[in-house]
C-alpha cells in the first residue's frame, strides 16, 4: 500500500516536514517514492508548498493520505478536486462543470486565507502599538520619579544649611 505522509526534518522543537509518497512499510524518515512538497506548521497560517498535480495523481492512483496530510489536501482543495473528478468519471457532471465548481471553491478559499493573514498582521500591529504605549507610560513614570527625587534632593541641602546658619548668629 502506498501512503502520502510527512517525513520530519529540522532541529529539535523547530520541525519542518517533507510531504512524501512512500510505501506504508518504510520508516517515517526512511525511503520514499517521491517528495511532493513541504509543510511548516510553525508559521501562522501554516506554510504549505505542494505539487498539487502530483498529489492529485497519487490520490487518483490509490495512495492513502495520513490524517495530517488529509487535512492539508482538504485545505488546498485537492480532495475536492478528486471528488469532482470521480463524479466526472461516473458521468454525474461534465469536466467543464467540475472545473467551474473547483474555481469557485478556490476563489472563496483564497479570500478566506487572505482574511486570516490580514487579521494576523492587524493583531501584530495592535500588539506592537499597545507595547509601545505601555513602554512610554513606564518611561514617563520613571522620568517623573527621577524629577521628584532630584527636587527632594535639591530641597534637602537648603533645609540643612539654614539651621546651621542660625546658631552662629
Amino acid at each position: 500500500m502506498v501512503k502520502i505522509r510527512l517525513a520530519r526534518r529540522g532541529r529539535k522543537k523547530l520541525a519542518i516536514f517533507d510531504v512524501v509518497v512512500a510505501d506504508a512499510r518504510s520508516p517515517r524518515d526512511g525511503k520514499f517514492i517521491e517528495k511532493i512538497g513541504t509543510y511548516n506548521p510553525l508559521t501562522v497560517p501554516a506554510a504549505i508548498e505542494l505539487k498539487d498535480d502530483r498529489a492529485f495523481h497519487w490520490l487518483m492512483n490509490g495512495a492513502q493520505p495520513s490524517d495530517t496530510i488529509r487535512a492539508v489536501l482538504s485545505y488546498r482543495g485537492i480532495l475536492y478536486k478528486r471528488h469532482l473528478q470521480i463524479g466526472v468519471n461516473k458521468g454525474a457532471l461534465t469536466q467543464e462543470q467540475a472545473d467551474v465548481k473547483l474555481a469557485d471553491w478556490m476563489k472563496a478559499k483564497q479570500a478566506k486565507i487572505q482574511s486570516k493573514i490580514d487579521s494576523v498582521v492587524k493583531s501584530k500591529e495592535e500588539n506592537a502599538r499597545a507595547r509601545k504605549e505601555a513602554e512610554s507610560k513606564v518611561r514617563e513614570a520613571r522620568a517623573e520619579a527621577i524629577r521628584k527625587k532630584a527636587e527632594a534632593a535639591a530641597a534637602a541641602p537648603a533645609v540643612e544649611e539654614a539651621p546651621a546658619a542660625e546658631p552662629q548668629a
